[in-house]
Parts: C-alpha cells; sequence; structure tokens
C-alpha cells in the first residue's frame, strides 16, 4: 500500500518513528521537515513510485496524506 511506503520512507528520512506518522500528519510543522528534507523525499518518492513532481505541487502537498493521494492519482 502507497501509505506504507511513503511513511517508511519519511521515518527514515526524518529520523522518526513510523508508527507515530499518520496520515494527517503534516510535513514540516508535525514532522519537523525542512525544504532540503522535502526535496530529498521527492527525489526518493519519484524514483520509487516511477512519478514525476511538478514544483507548484510540491508546494501543496502539505500533509502525508497529500503526498500518498498525488502518488495514487498520478502513477
Amino acid at each position: 500500500m502507497v501509505f506504507e511506503k511513503v511513511r517508511d520512507m519519511i521515518a527514515e528520512q526524518l529520523q522518526v518513528d513510523a508508527a507515530s506518522i499518520k496520515s494527517e500528519s503534516r510535513l514540516v510543522e508535525d514532522l519537523k521537515a525542512d525544504s532540503a528534507n522535502v526535496m530529498v523525499m521527492i527525489l526518493e518518492l519519484e524514483s520509487e513510485f516511477g512519478i514525476e513532481v511538478e514544483d507548484d505541487v510540491i508546494l501543496g502537498l502539505k500533509t502525508v496524506g497529500d503526498v500518498v493521494s498525488y502518488i495514487e492519482a498520478n502513477q
């Protein structure tokens, strides 16, 4: 499932407990991601899921659920 894969990638990237990551977790406010973390995460997700995330879309990806929804819609 996409959520589990995204959750595990984010947990590894940000060094947080995967169990603490929920669909509604906000990348910056809750998970303390900075812009560099987000860019690395996007690159990994693009590679993992074979998608391309446009720059203007990245700014709209605020929560883990937003990321999962985008991947599911664009795979």
